[in-house]
């Protein structure tokens, strides 16, 4: 077990529901290390992922720990710079995301700041966890592709460097418990939220093509939702009402019931890193449907995917599923049973390990 006088300080720049998720389990499972959070509220990204040094100048601790344990949106290389004190201190970088993968929104500002935060941030750290290969690879071809284009005086082998810095460790999460007589397979779970990133336009119009051959599916439509409703889910609700079965946020002991109740659990996103929401709903035997593409390829069988951005290749798999649901995908290799060995590890080696 680590050292009852590890200081470790834990920079968490974008407290969303599964970042902090993330940093509790942390804190609770690994109590015998002195932790001291700082954590940032999970809105104003853009803000948030610039910002962070300015809002913590006077916010971090006096002492100084044993090494730093940050997330990506954390300016890790600002954050050194602004206190003296953190130049030599050695950091863990972890990736939930990371900005060199997402897509873009037409209302969103083009700007490759986020990407240099997170470019700077890798370089200032000592080692760059990432919950997926897909992460990892997505976010070292990308700093590839940006220094190709930057016209000049741009160092040789970041990219090798950076990678020689890597380690893959998913964010680890409880199975949901599930009883075989309670599962309803008609039953089909949207639990994303309803952001451009997570397409539910997809859905929605797969649901459509589905209902013209098979009508006697159900729906459960969970997830966060902005203040007006987007397009996909008036056109589900006008489309589909009568298949509702709820449309809301939920507590997170009725979320864990209604996951394990589900048949099918699809995603239609456009990005996704580790999909926490489909881990933890097809630990509870829940069929999952997901797009040949993103993390998904390395977490699911041929069987459960289909093609990316497709409504009809949805709507088809749907159909195929609802006739003769596939076996149970596993996912253990996230559960925290199987994880948490190796989270010790890393949390006693510090940022100097060579593996763990």
């Amino acid at each position: 077990m680590p050292s009852p006088e590890l200081s470790v300080w834990l920079l968490s720049a974008y407290r969303s529901q599964s970042h902090g998720a993330w940093a509790d389990w942390l804190c609770k499972t690994f109590s015998d290390i002195h932790w001291q959070k700082r954590e940032l509220p999970g809105r104003h990204f853009r803000w948030r992922i610039r910002g962070n040094p300015l809002s913590w100048l006077h916010q971090l601790p006096d002492d100084t720990p044993d090494f730093i344990l940050a997330t990506s949106m954390v300016d890790l290389a600002t954050l050194k710079g602004l206190h003296p004190r953190l130049a030599n201190i050695p950091c863990i970088y972890y990736f939930h995301e990371n900005q060199f993968a997402y897509p873009t929104n037409a209302q969103q500002h083009p700007s490759v700041d986020p990407q240099m935060v997170q470019l700077y941030g890798a370089l200032a750290a000592n080692r760059l966890i990432f919950n997926s290969a897909y992460n990892r690879d997505s976010f070292l071809q990308g700093v590839d592709n940006l220094l190709k284009k930057l016209p000049d005086e741009v160092p040789q082998n970041i990219v090798r460097e950076l990678q020689n810095k890597c380690h893959l460790l998913p964010v680890a999460i409880k199975p949901v418990a599930c009883k075989t007589e309670r599962k309803n397979p008609q039953l089909i779970l949207w639990n994303h939220r309803w952001e451009y990133d997570k397409a539910p336009q997809v859905f929605a119009d797969a649901l459509d093509i589905l209902s013209k051959t098979y009508p006697s599916f159900q729906l459960a439509l969970l997830g966060e939702r902005p203040p007006q409703k987007p397009d996909a889910l008036l056109q589900i609700e006008q489309q589909h009402s009568e298949r509702i079965t709820i449309n809301q946020r939920v507590s997170k002991k009725d979320y864990r019931q209604l996951i394990a109740q589900a048949g099918i659990v699809v995603s239609s996103a456009v990005h996704e890193f580790q999909g926490l929401a489909m881990l933890e709903a097809a630990s509870a035997g829940t069929i999952p449907l997901v797009p040949d593409d993103l993390c998904y390829r390395e977490q699911y069988a041929e069987k459960y995917r289909y093609k990316a951005g497709s409504s009809k290749a949805l709507a088809k798999k749907l159909y195929s599923t609802l006739q003769q649901p596939p076996g149970a995908a596993d996912v253990s290799f996230c559960y925290e049973e199987n994880l948490i060995n190796q989270w010790r590890a890393l949390l006693q080696l510090g940022p100097e390990c060579n593996g763990f």
